[in-house]
């Protein structure tokens, strides 16, 4: 099985969106570049953030995202962000009415379901677990090996936390990587078993 990665890009004070779900400017390290990092070129960072990025986005095999962010981005029309082969999406709803039944998405009540069915699709691809309320269960339930964020220089002061709602401690390692991009500090820890 592929390694299970919680990640997101965050603010210095921990929130993955403000209080009205937005990112503000925590996705700006994105296009702030030179270097392109998607092939579409609308993604450009420094060297030292493509040289950490891409690996890892080209490692990735299933996102494992809650009903909020595929709500929020209209399920990214049926076709999985950034050319990752599938998307679980964890929900206790059914797939929206009119949902095309060949996108790679699928749709599973629960954490466990939802990591198990990601392992299935990866194989020994990453399974990559979105920030916030999903990711903290995913985290409390004992699925994640590693926890990756890109901290931009920000502080939000409230809104959508990067562990959401865990209310335990969970020791980490390391951190096993720290690299210094532009505008960005991307970090890396395993999760301490």
């Amino acid at each position: 099985m592929g390694t299970v990665v919680m990640y997101s890009s965050v603010s210095v004070d921990g929130f993955v969106a403000d209080e009205n779900d937005q990112p503000g400017p925590l996705f700006e390290w994105l296009t702030s570049g030179d270097v392109p990092l998607d092939a579409g070129g609308g993604l450009t960072v420094s060297q030292t953030s493509y040289d950490y990025t891409r690996p890892y986005w080209d490692r990735i095999g299933v996102t494992v995202v809650g009903r909020h962010v595929f709500d929020l981005t209209d399920g990214w029309d049926g076709k999985p962000p950034g050319g990752i082969d599938h998307v679980v999406v964890v929900t206790h709803r059914p797939a929206p009415e009119g949902w095309d039944p060949d996108a790679p998405f699928h749709f599973v009540d629960g954490v466990e379901a939802a990591v198990a069915r990601a392992q299935e699709l990866a194989g020994e691809r990453t399974v990559e677990v979105a920030a916030g309320d999903v990711g903290g269960q995913v985290l409390a339930a004992g699925f994640v090996d590693e926890v990756r964020m890109d901290v931009v220089p920000v502080v939000f002061g409230s809104g959508k936390r990067f562990f959401g709602s865990v209310d335990a401690q969970h020791l980490l390692e390391g951190p096993d990587e720290v690299v210094q991009g532009s505008r960005v500090l991307h970090l890396r820890y395993r999760v301490r078993r």
